[in-house]
This record gives C-alpha cells, structure tokens and sequence, in this order.
C-alpha cells in the first residue's frame, strides 16, 4: 500500500514479511494435514491493484516474487550483492557504474534477458515523463535533479554515468528490469490521449501467461477476491551449490483476505504458512508455540514509519480549494500540530494497542538504520503544554469546551485511514478520543485502500489521515522529501496526467529539508552524512508535517516446516525464498 512506499527495488524483499497467512478454517490438525505440498501459502489484505511493477503505488504487491533487479540488499548484512548482475565496477571518480550480466539470462518466456533489457527499463520506463513512477525521483541527482546517462556497452555490459558523486547511486540497481521485448511497442504506441499504451498495460485483468517475468517465480492464476496463485519459474537464473535450479519450492499462494482477525483465525486453524504478528494477538500465539509447531520471530523494531498528517496544500483545483479554507489555517499553523502532538498519548497507543510490544518513533528514519537520530526526543504526551499552544495561536473554548478558532469557527476535522488494518484502526479511535479531550472533533472514517489511495495520489480531497512508509536503512527519499514529490504528501504537487493545481504554496521549511536530502545525497562520507540527515530530522521534528507515532517490533509466526528461515526486520520471513525448502512433503 502507499504505506509502503520507499523506494527501491529492494523494498520488494522486504515487504514479503507482511504478505503473510491462508485458505481454510479446519481445525489446525486437519488442515496442517492437508498443506502438506512443496508450496508456501500466505495471505495479502486486499487484491492486487496493478501487476505492472513501474506502475505499482501499493505494498504488498508480486514484484518480490516475479522481478529482480541488477542487484539486491541483503537484509540480514544490509550489504549489496549481485543478482542479475555478476558484478560491477565503480570507477576512481565515482561517476561511473559498469554493471555485467550473468551469462545466459532469460525471461520467463524463454528469451534471453540483455543489457536491452536494461536500458530500455531505465531510459523508457522510470526515466520516461510520460510515466508516472515511484522510482524516478530517486534517480535525480544533486542540486539540478540531473538523471544519469545509461548506455549499453555490450549485450552483458550497462554503464550508468551521472555527473557528481551520489551515494544511493547503488540503491537505484535493485529496480525491477522489464522485458523490452515485450513492452517497447507499448510506450511507442498511444491511445487517443496521446499516453502511451504503457499506462494500461498488464493490469490485474491480463492472462497470467502473458506477464513475462526473471525472479524466482510467475504468475499462475489469480482469482479476484480469493487467490493469487505463482509457479516456480523455469528459467530463474539462481542455482544452490550443488548446481540444482532454484527455488525449491514449487508454488506459493495468496489468500486474499480482508482483515487480520480472520488472518489470525486462518493460521490457528492451519491452513497457511506464516502470519505478521500483531501485539493483540502476540499473547495467545504465543501460548500456541509449542504445541501448534510454529515458531514467533521478533526481528525488533520494525523499519518504516506511522504517522498522522495534515493536508497543507492551500492550492485550488478549478477554482475550488482543495481544503477548507478556514481548516487550511489550522492544519498551516505549526503550533496547531505541536498540540497535536503533545496531545496524543503514545505511551497509551503503546501500551493498549501495541500491548507494549512497541516504542515511540520519533523521525522519519527508521530506527534501526544507522543514520536514525536518536537525540531526536519527539512529543512527550502533554495536553496542558497543548492546551497553552493553542490558547496562545488564539484558539478559545466555548461553554461547552468546544474548542473555537479566533473567528469562532469549531474546530472538527476529518481523518482517513486504510480499513482492515485493525491497529490503524484503534490508533484512530484513540486519537479521536485524546484530541476529544482538547475538545476537537475527530471524524474517523477508515477507507477501503483504493479510495484512500486515490484521495492521497489523485483528488488530494482529504484533511488528516493515518498510514506509513516503508523504511530502510538508507535515508535518502527525494520522492517523500523533494517538494514535487510524488509522495510529498502533506502538501503535494499533482502527479503527470493530473487535474492542474493553482496557488500552491511551499514553505521555506519544506525547501530547506529538500536542501538536507540533495546535500545528503551528495556526500559519501557516512559521518558527515549522518550530520546532514541529523539536520533534516531535527526540522521535521519541528515543523511536522509528519507527526509520528509508535514504532512496533517486527514479528512473525512461522511454522516449523520450512528449513532455512533466516528472519530480520528488514527482510521478514521468506526474503530468501528461493533457498527455503519444506520438511514435510508427501
């Protein structure tokens, strides 16, 4: 979902961690009986909302399972290690990338994979205005934003040139590759719009045999509201020691469910592999361990961010403000959304939601990275220092203990989140509650995932919502933090093919936090970047157009037939799914 948005090819791996549980509701022994096959069963939350990988904005979503890109991140070193390509060179400038293919790549149609292949992923597809992304803003390097220069060299060699150093320059290899061959008359055909047939293709209504793919797995059958079903991918490049094709195992299958009360319901009853355990259910599984044959990983705190944000776009949109003027003060006021804030007890959040299975996040790094700044405090919960900022910003309460702005106006908003996702769910409600204590009124509406995407990418029609990020260990995130970001959220510039936006204002704030990230990006040296990022983190802090909540640990129960789990936070489960194999075959 957009609540996993970072933005590299690696962040496929990890999201596989949340893609977890399965089919029937047996009792345990019977239906752990019946999944006895050479497949992985998993679950995701809702339908597949596009099966083209440039076009993808949800998470979790295939592209894990069916791509790969140049390179990978290892989750569990967080060192980068060759995937199609057998190795690069960087040259003595730093300027220079030279990546080799293996030798014999093919797709999984049978044809070979080429630096073609490459380039025209690159050069055509991310690179391509006409395409909306969210990897092109990742490409843009330093203060003039300029993409590399990407050339063939030969059928195995790619040079990537850009023209100053970049640190995140690797990070840009772990992209999904596409296959020319198959999509090169898309982008040099057009509708009658003059967009290119690119943007409709290989939606979730295209055959599965016509999604041509080079990871580990492809498409089988997908059935809507129940199942996405993969194969083993004969012409996978990876190979054990002993010379034998991987992966070892044959499928994996999706349920498609649509909460996680009924995910939990599914894995006590047997009839999945694996669930993202939530601090609800962290007890009562726990109890289960042993005698249900699973084991509960905790890889500690969990990568990415949650937080709550204000719209603050003051623009129009045909002469209509996207936010209610006189909301559009409130949400502008800095001190507005210190109370904010203050007045949300996270230590609650924490404790009763997270059944203390979490701590406070407090920028928009992720925790475990080495660049998060830990002298960042955040927001202690204190309603009487967020009662003393408003009255200060004019806000008055009436008789009632309603709280009024300065022209009398009550203060009421909306706020929006992803319905099925129980935690965001309680989040709101106790949000709602706190800042019911400031005597605003919350209205909490959870939204099914695709109208809360296209309020958030498409109409910008919302004033507050609840979701996340994806995180990981490298900081740099120009598509979040550059100020025409495609996930600059909290004030966003309308995306190509969008309705025209006037009157737009951005902040100095927000262009100084765009300065952080370019300068950031420029600098190799690792502590004199951790001093720029801690910079950056200091005025988000500040300013907040993020407010940010807690941070849980990242858990997940397995069961005990699967050899070779080598669980992190970063990576989940079955990051390494091509090298696990199952015990209990029959």
């Amino acid at each position: 979902m957009l609540n996993m948005l970072k933005l590299m090819g690696n962040i496929y791996r990890r999201l596989l961690s949340l893609i977890l549980v399965g089919f029937c509701l047996l009792t345990f022994t019977a239906c752990a009986a019946k999944n006895n096959q050479n497949q992985v069963v998993l679950s995701i939350l809702s339908d597949p909302k596009t099966f083209n990988a440039v076009l993808s904005q949800e998470s979790p979503n295939i592209f894990g399972l069916t791509y790969e890109g140049l390179i990978r991140e290892n989750p569990i070193t967080a060192e980068k290690e060759p995937a199609l390509a057998e190795f690069w060179d960087i040259s003595d400038d730093k300027l220079t990338i030279i990546f080799t293919l293996r030798e014999g790549l093919k797709w999984s149609d049978g044809k070979p994979l080429t630096a073609d292949d490459v380039v025209f992923t690159y050069n055509n597809l991310y690179l391509n205005e006409k395409i909306p992304n969210n990897y092109r803003d990742s490409f843009r390097v330093g203060s003039k934003g300029d993409f590399p220069t990407i050339r063939k060299i030969d059928d195995r060699r790619i040079a990537f040139q850009i023209t100053e150093p970049f640190a995140p320059f690797l990070d840009n290899a772990g992209v999904p590759i596409l296959p020319a061959h198959v999509l090169r008359e898309t982008i040099e055909e057009t509708d009658e719009q003059g967009s290119p047939l690119f943007l409709s293709t290989w939606g979730t209504d295209t055959p599965p045999e016509e999604i041509i793919v080079n990871g580990p797995y492809k498409l089988k059958e997908y059935v809507t509201s129940q199942r996405v079903i993969f194969e083993k991918n004969p012409y996978y490049w990876q190979k054990n020691q002993q010379g034998n094709p991987l992966p070892k195992i044959e499928n994996v299958v999706w349920a498609i469910v649509e909460s996680t009360d009924t995910s939990l319901l599914q894995f006590r009853s047997g009839s999945l592999d694996s669930i993202s355990v939530s601090p609800e259910y962290f007890s009562l599984l726990k109890n289960e361990e042993q005698r249900a044959n699973f084991t509960i990983y905790n890889g500690g705190a969990a990568y990415g961010t949650v937080f709550i944000s204000f719209n603050q776009n003051r623009g129009k949109r045909e002469g209509k403000p996207l936010v209610d003027p006189v909301k559009s003060e409130w949400f502008n006021n800095i001190n507005f959304r210190k109370a904010i804030a203050y007045a949300i007890d996270r230590p609650r959040i924490i404790n009763n939601i997270y059944r203390g299975l979490g701590s406070p996040q407090n920028t928009q790094i992720s925790v475990q990275s080495p660049y998060y700044n830990q002298k960042v405090e955040g927001y202690e919960y204190n309603p009487e220092k967020a009662k003393e900022l408003l009255l200060k910003e004019g806000f008055i309460y009436n008789p009632a203990g309603e709280l009024l702005d300065n022209k009398g106006n009550k203060v009421e908003f909306n706020l929006i989140t992803n319905s099925g996702n129980k935690i965001r769910e309680a989040m709101g409600a106790q949000i709602k509650e706190d800042l019911g204590k400031l005597g605003i009124q919350v209205n909490f509406s959870p939204l099914a995932f695709n109208v809360l995407v296209d309020k958030l990418s498409n109409s910008l029609d919302w004033e507050a919502h609840i979701i996340g990020f994806t995180g990981g260990n490298e900081p740099h995130s120009p598509n979040i933090w550059y100020t025409d970001g495609n996930l600059h959220m909290f004030n966003q510039k309308p995306q190509p093919g969008m309705k025209e936006v006037t009157g737009r204002v951005v902040s100095d704030w927000e262009k100084k936090i765009e300065q952080l990230y370019v300068a950031g990006s420029q600098e190799v040296d690792m502590d004199k970047r951790k001093q720029i990022y801690n910079e950056a983190q200091e005025l988000v802090s500040e300013y907040l157009p993020f407010i940010y909540l807690v941070n849980p640990y990242s858990l997940a129960a397995v069961k005990n037939r699967f050899e070779g789990i080598e669980y992190s936070a970063l990576g989940g489960a079955f990051w390494n799914i091509e090298e696990l194999s199952v015990t209990d075959i029959k």
